[in-house]
């Protein structure tokens, strides 16, 4: 919001008059009207920067209160109580006030709803918006990963994407289908890490009425879903060797059966997988099927991690911001200076999915059209705890010893699922169960 330079104040005190007075200045035009009718008069008289109402004038209700919001000679609307509660501080909001004040007024508060950003005028206007959210970057490390999609996107070959968690490998995923001959056929997503290692064979492939209890009516997998189109097999690094060995084939064959049943399935699919382990060293383990990691990386493409592409912080910024703005119903234009400054400062360990969530929480909370920096805000890491702060930790333990305790504590934090427990400990999940089995101790 630009600095006020005539303020209309509707109800309210003395106090309330002396307060605008002092925040805006002596060259600054301040109209104090007592009632509600002089108030509203005087509103038509002339375009005002902002507008002080009083919510305890009798009349003031929120049908009043949203007509004024969205009247342009009000400027921006403030809203005065006496006093301040939730369910108000909500109900301002939602009706999209610019502020929610309670007498008697704070200067300070006062002052940063008049004054405006002192970025205002440093600001970066938001694209226009073209479709769907897609991933973008003009990095030199992103731009090699589109020319590799760009010349393989026309082609049936199954592709690995690598990278960390957050880096957008769904997004490489959906833009290799939108660039393929198969765009008009389905795109099927399933996420392998989040469904349970026993349900996820019948999510992939299905199963017969009676397969197995539960098993009410028969069900298409996502493989025969994504028939004549793409599936996309995210975190294909957590599952079984047993599984690894029926993706293995659906692959080979052309062709699945459902869980339950004997007939054999012909399927027309490309698969996409991607991953954020380490799958030659699963290999070495004997983890992961060699023979499967040749299968799915006949193209391997790797998403570098943001804080090794910092150049598309901005690109990235202002791509979200007016894609979150229009999808949120906020008047957001411009991109302030100091918020980008500290969007690009930050070494974002969750990636680009991290700074969506940021953008997309300062797009809310944004006044005006301006998303200025008080509206960022970066949460930091947390700390992992030293091993002395473990409980039950002591120095005279055994590393067998700590590593038991460790892995029992860690099961317990996540309810004993296998697949949340391997992502916390940054292994195969294959890994934990047998590390579990090895300890004793009991999991899911």
């Amino acid at each position: 919001m630009a600095r006020a330079s005539a303020v209309l104040i509707i109800g309210g005190g003395e106090d309330a008059h002396a307060a605008v007075r002092a925040s805006v200045g002596a060259s600054a035009v301040v109209r104090w009207e007592r009632s509600l009718g002089a108030g509203l008069a005087a509103l038509v008289e002339r375009r005002w920067g902002a507008t002080l109402l009083s919510l305890e004038l009798e009349g003031v209700g929120p049908e009043l209160v949203g007509r004024l919001v969205t009247e342009p000679k009000a400027g921006d609307v403030v809203l005065m109580v006496d006093r301040m509660t939730p369910r108000l501080a909500m109900e301002a909001t939602r009706l999209g006030a610019a502020e929610l004040l309670s007498h008697p007024l704070d200067e300070a508060a006062l002052a940063a709803v008049l004054r405006g950003p002192r970025e205002e005028h440093e600001r970066i206007p938001l694209p226009a918006i073209n479709g769907e959210m897609e991933l973008v970057g003009s990095s030199p490390e992103l731009l090699e990963v589109f020319k590799v999609l760009g010349r393989v996107a026309e082609s049936v070959a199954t592709v690995l994407v690598t990278g960390e968690s957050g880096t957008g490998k769904e997004l490489i995923a959906r833009a290799l289908h939108r660039l393929s001959p198969r765009a008009g056929g389905p795109f099927v997503a399933v996420n392998c890490a989040a469904i349970p290692e026993d349900l996820l064979e019948s999510e992939l492939f299905g199963h017969e009425r009676g397969a197995f209890t539960g098993a009410v009516a028969r069900k298409m997998g996502r493989f025969e879903r994504a028939h004549g189109g793409t599936l996309f097999l995210d975190e294909i690094g957590d599952m079984s060797l047993v599984l690894q060995a029926k993706i293995l084939r659906a692959l080979q064959e052309r062709e699945v059966e459902r869980v339950g049943g004997e007939e054999r399935i012909a399927i027309d699919v490309r698969v996409v997988a991607a991953t954020h382990r380490d799958l030659p060293a699963f290999i070495a383990s004997g983890e992961y099927r060699e023979d499967l990691y040749y299968r799915l990386a006949v193209v391997l493409l790797h998403l570098p991690p943001l804080r090794e592409r910092r150049g598309d912080i901005r690109e990235l910024a202002l791509h979200y911001a007016a894609h979150l703005a229009k999808e949120h119903g906020r008047p957001l234009r411009h991109l302030g200076a100091s918020a980008l400054r500290r969007l690009e400062e930050h070494s974002w360990p969750g990636n680009v999915r991290e700074l969506r969530n940021v953008v997309e929480r300062a797009v809310l909370v944004a006044q005006g059209e301006v998303l200025s920096a008080d509206a960022v805000r970066i949460e930091s890491p947390r700390r992992r705890p030293t091993a002395e702060a473990l409980p039950g930790y002591s120095p005279m333990l055994s590393l067998a010893e700590v590593e038991a305790l460790h892995i029992s504590r860690v099961l317990a934090a996540v309810d004993g699922q296998l697949g949340r427990a391997a992502e916390v400990l940054g292994v195969h999940r294959n890994t934990v169960s047998r590390k579990a089995r090895e300890h004793g101790i009991v999991a899911r």
